[in-house]
């Protein structure tokens, strides 16, 4: 699939850089045109000439060249890459372009790139775990950007985490699925719910729960960067993906999901159930912050709409419907029950006691369950990739 494609490499300075060799000589044998963007400090990791030879291109660092008085050109760069790689990412280029700072080519570059962005930060554990550089991963997944995540491994300070840049080889491999899939899902309608719903106690209190929507927008990316047209219906969040096939519905009761839902599911092809719906909700919230007393507070809570069992009794045969099932205690039994008795064709498991799975972490480990008693598990990945397994699961069956 690569085959022709103009692939731009922005490198940073990042031990990492050692990797990109590889990573070019290996875009050139799958017959990419490859050209080669590096900052200043790139150059202390390796060697624009090494570079230039294997790319068969000239290295670009600085827009001016004082030898010979020429211009290169951030605009037509930009212009001419069917996909823009920033690998590997240093935590300060990926704050430049999450905020727009341009003070050199490579910057400048990604500013003026029409084509699709892929970043492959690489840092230590703790700069890539730190508030502000998951803000700024934030950032740029919310644009369309694609995260090529960091593996957990050794890294150069010594210690072992998350934060060493993917392998060259399966960069190719992210490069040539993102390609390929393209247009698996041109002219198909997707609905996905995402985070939490809000029910009101009174009013400065409510019953909620952790989710922060941050497998919703990975779903929703993922189908819009299939080709689809996607409508993510999404619980009060910080943050939901900006694209142009998408768009938003914020909402913020179950009562309020299930209305949106209920006008949206006939006219979808594939919708995933991914948001974290209250159970009950208290039918008469008082309308003033309740004052505390020496008497115990009694709610009476009533049970929330069953939104996927009511989009289950609507389903048509050419629609599929895709739950998820969160579970604490006999979870295989328990999303077995919850995919039959709703009329789900898959449900989406995932279990709290799975170390770096569930709300609000960037990971989740989860398994597939389909009609016919498969079960199809899958090891703890980003949020973004268990969302390219689970359209690649929907689309193989």
């Amino acid at each position: 699939m690569l085959k022709g494609k103009k692939i731009l490499i922005g490198i940073t300075g990042s031990i990492a850089a050692y990797k990109i060799p590889i990573l070019v000589r290996l875009l050139i044998k799958e017959g990419a045109q490859v050209k080669v963007l590096m900052t200043s400090s790139a150059c202390d990791f390796v060697t624009p000439l090494t570079l230039s030879t294997l790319s068969q291109n000239p290295v670009y660092i600085e827009p001016f060249n004082k030898e010979n008085g020429s211009w290169t050109s951030h605009i037509e760069l930009g212009s001419w890459a069917d996909a823009l790689l920033l690998a590997p990412l240093s935590a300060n280029t990926l704050a430049k372009v999450a905020t727009g700072i341009t003070d050199n080519l490579l910057t400048a570059s990604y500013l003026a790139a029409r084509c699709p962005v892929f970043f492959a930060p690489a840092m230590d554990m703790d700069m890539f775990q730190h508030i502000t550089t998951q803000r700024n991963i934030t950032t740029l997944l919310s644009f369309g950007h694609h995260l090529i995540a960091p593996t957990s491994g050794e890294l150069a300070s010594g210690l072992t985490g998350f934060g060493r840049m993917e392998e060259p080889e399966n960069i190719v491999m992210v490069l040539n699925a993102f390609f390929a899939k393209q247009q698996t899902l041109s002219g198909k309608k997707v609905l996905i719910t995402s985070g939490p719903t809000v029910e009101a106690i009174d009013a400065v209190r409510y019953i909620s729960n952790h989710s922060s929507g941050k497998m919703g927008n990975a779903l929703a990316l993922e189908a819009a960067m299939r080709g689809a047209q996607v409508t993510l219906i999404s619980g009060p969040v910080k943050s939901v993906p900006e694209h142009p096939n998408i768009h938003v519905i914020r909402i913020t009761t179950a009562a309020e999901l299930y209305d949106q839902c209920a006008s949206c599911f006939p006219g979808t092809d594939i919708t995933i159930m991914a948001s974290a719906v209250a159970d009950y909700y208290d039918p008469n919230p008082a309308p003033e912050k309740l004052k505390k007393t020496d008497e115990p507070l009694v709610l009476k809570l009533e049970k929330t709409q069953d939104i996927l069992a009511a989009l289950g009794k609507q389903k048509a045969s050419n629609q599929t419907l895709v739950g998820f099932a969160l579970e604490t205690e006999d979870e295989i039994n328990n999303a077995t029950k919850k995919l039959n008795t709703k009329n789900l064709d898959y449900i989406v498991l995932n279990s709290l006691k799975n170390e770096g799975a569930g709300f609000s972490t960037p990971t989740n480990q989860v398994s597939i369950l389909d009609k016919q008693g498969g079960i199809t598990h899958f090891s703890l990945k980003t949020k973004e990739r268990v969302a390219t397994d689970i359209f690649d699961f929907i689309l193989k069956k």
